[in-house]
């Protein structure tokens, strides 16, 4: 499948002139795991929607991260599109979950797009509104929950995201993504395993 034929599977629910302009004005492009795509600070040349695979969206504090939500095929990051539109620098990092392919519209045309075609307008609507729960839920659990909780939570969300399960994971990464230490992440998930939540893998965690 080409590029342009992914596009209009996957959007083609927009408008047909929108849809030219943007195989005219737009960027497609594929992307390996592990790719920063939006730094903390970096002001905002391109808006990201997923075609296809995962981008993972996370805010620092200090020394630490903290993963926020996902980008999931058909969505974009409402954060980067505000700071896009405002001129403003992002307040949050973007980094490729999976292998994926990206349509990268430019920030200095999505203003004008958002007000002239109203499905366009409607999709990053729905983005920020579920965005916005997906972070009351980040800050809920951060507020009220213990690391074990966050932890089954995160790896819940992970599989079912991946539709794997076991998941190839490190504590290294769950500790990135939770802000917290490898060494507290690898004595919790002892514990997970001494009550029959997961089962350690060499270079995976299954759910049981």
């Amino acid at each position: 499948m080409t590029y342009e034929e992914l596009l209009l599977k996957k959007l083609g629910f927009l408008e047909k002139e929108l849809l030219e302009q943007l195989l005219e004005q737009s960027t497609i492009k594929e992307f390996p795991a592990g790719i920063e795509l939006v730094r903390t600070g970096q002001y905002v040349k391109v808006i990201p929607i997923v075609l296809s695979g995962l981008v993972k969206v996370l805010t620092q504090h200090e020394d630490k991260e903290y993963l926020l939500y996902y980008i999931k095929p058909n969505e974009s990051c409402v954060m980067s599109l505000t700071a896009g539109i405002k001129r403003q620098q992002s307040l949050i990092e973007a980094i490729t979950e999976t292998e994926s392919v990206l349509l990268l519209i430019p920030s200095d045309k999505i203003e004008h797009w958002i007000d002239q075609y109203p499905r366009l307008n409607k999709l990053f609507y729905q983005q920020y509104e579920d965005r916005y729960t997906d972070m009351i839920e980040t800050v809920h659990h951060l507020l009220f929950d213990k690391l074990d909780k966050r932890i089954i939570h995160y790896l819940k969300e992970k599989s079912e995201t991946l539709n794997q399960n076991p998941i190839k994971i490190s504590h290294r990464q769950i500790a990135q993504d939770l802000g917290t230490a490898r060494e507290v992440v690898s004595r919790v998930m002892k514990q997970l395993e001494r009550d029959h939540l997961v089962k350690q893998l060499p270079d995976a965690i299954q759910l049981l």
